[in-house]
């Protein structure tokens, strides 16, 4: 890693010399714009922000697998309770979010509010782990549901071939990386055209079953919530999946410098799209009980797909196609913004320099793009991705559960900090409290799994004093580095 001075970011986009103690230099200054400088273009205007949240949020698992939350909770009704609740708990999330994203104008989502709030250690440590593993893991496994969707309607009558799976997610892997290095206006728009593919894929879902519901098709509602009782355990672990269904939310406070009229935009945004998505979701799973069984829903290895067979016949073809595109979708969100939280960390010194470097006409931060390139590739041909996803869920709840703690603890440590969005103080205690009980949870309940994550987690806090705090680095460790 190579230690570097600290950038500060105002609000206008343009980037001026800072301090060099690894904090956030003051949200509240105002000072002229050095001109020539290449900067990150505003270019995500109010439609682009509200695609890049519904288009990262929206991925597979609502169409493949919403059978997590139906076998923790033990009855439809319980299970469609879970889901408009994890809804409302986002929301409260999102709004959270949407007041640091208002006052704290600058890019890189939890690694900056953290930084802002809890100094640089807590900081390194969140984005060594999103760098090394998270954002790895995490692209690689939603591009494997892009490629194996995506090769579906070819192997209707076979098994599909691992290898031909992990080759076209290669390529799709590199499609999107590609795409954002390119342009960002380009990649804005193709995000758009992605969110509605999604959507039309939620309405081919929903509208079918609305019409069986006036056909009176609601025997599986009968006696909702009768059924195996919710344990102490499993009701905690369907929100737990819930949530994880939710997740993106946060994706647009990482691009807060390139967001026009950000103190508008950015709760707009996050209002619309979290009441699209949990509207969407809650009647999604309406539509599925419609005409699939709870027990049915638990053996099926692709509720979506099961559905459109007993409904639609021949066009039951397009949902993998639908399937692949909303993979396609979250891709392209999440690299797209936590290429971001990697820029501004290496702006702070807290990654190497290459990594805060703009490309002078394009003006997209290519090399933060393409650093998860090999990194997603080792993991697609070699991890176990989902033990690792397993390793490390738990410690994004645990930040964001800091970052949402840090909304409180600013309030009093800079009262005249100024908010032009402000959520009542019982939004961020209630949604704090609900992520580090996750947290504790999966500790209690799996241990093994957690503890290693843990371990893993904690490999930053020697990493910082190692690559940051060290400033007597021999020679050759210098030249290693880089610097």
């Amino acid at each position: 890693m190579v230690r570097k001075a600290a950038v500060t970011t105002h609000s206008n986009g343009s980037y001026l010399q800072g301090q060099s103690n690894g904090r956030l230099p003051s949200v509240d200054s105002e000072q002229p714009a050095q001109e020539g400088k290449v900067v990150l273009k505003k270019k995500v205007t109010l439609l682009r922000g509200i695609s890049i949240i519904i288009g990262t949020i929206i991925g597979a698992g609502i169409f493949i697998s919403p059978k997590g939350i139906l076998k923790n909770t033990g009855s439809v009704g319980m299970s469609l309770t879970v889901w408009t609740v994890c809804g409302i708990l986002s929301l409260f999330g999102a709004l959270c979010y949407a007041e640091l994203g208002t006052c704290i104008k600058k890019s890189g989502g939890h690694y900056t509010y953290i930084l802002e709030a809890f100094g640089p250690l807590p900081a390194f440590v969140r984005v060594w782990v999103e760098l090394l593993i998270i954002r790895p893991a995490a692209t690689a496994v939603i591009s494997l549901a892009f490629g194996r969707y995506i090769l579906e309607p070819f192997f209707m009558q076979c098994e599909i071939p691992e290898l031909a799976i992990k080759l076209i997610t290669a390529v799709g892997i590199t499609l999107v990386m590609v795409l954002n290095s390119t342009s960002v206006s380009w990649s804005a728009r193709i995000q758009i055209f992605l969110t509605f593919c999604k959507l039309v894929a939620i309405l081919i879902i929903i509208v079918p079953g609305v019409i069986q519901l006036i056909k009176g098709e609601t025997q599986h509602f009968k006696n909702a919530f009768a059924g195996n009782d919710a344990s102490v355990m499993g009701l905690p672990l369907a929100f737990y999946s819930g949530m994880y269904a939710y997740s993106g939310w946060f994706y647009l406070n990482f691009v807060t410098e390139e967001v026009e009229n950000p103190e508008k935009n950015i709760p707009l945004a996050i209002c619309i799209s979290m009441i699209i998505v949990t509207v969407g979701y809650v009647l999604t799973n309406v539509a599925y009980f419609t005409t699939i069984s709870a027990g049915e829903l638990l053996l099926s290895k692709a509720v979506a797909v099961t559905f459109a067979e007993r409904l639609m016949g021949n066009f039951s073809l397009a949902v993998p196609v639908f399937v692949a595109l909303s993979c396609f979708g979250s891709m392209n969100g999440g690299i797209f913004a936590v290429s971001r939280m990697f820029f501004v960390a290496s702006r702070e010194g807290h990654l190497p320099e290459i990594l805060s470097m703009i490309h002078v006409r394009k003006h997209t931060p290519l090399p933060a793009v393409i650093v998860l390139h090999p990194l997603t590739m080792i993991m697609l041909f070699n991890g176990d991705l989902y033990s690792l996803l397993n390793f490390l869920s738990f410690a994004r709840w645990l930040f964001i559960g800091l970052v949402v703690a840090g909304l409180i603890y600013l309030r009093y440590k800079r009262p005249d900090m100024p908010r032009p969005f402000k959520v009542p103080l019982f939004i961020p205690a209630l949604f704090s409290f609900t992520c580090l009980f996750m947290v504790a949870l999966s500790l209690y309940s799996d241990p093994v799994n957690t503890g290693i994550g843990f371990a893993i987690t904690l490999t930053g806090v020697p990493a910082y004093y190692l690559f940051i705090v060290w400033d007597k680095k021999p020679k050759w460790f210098r030249k290693l580095l880089g610097k």
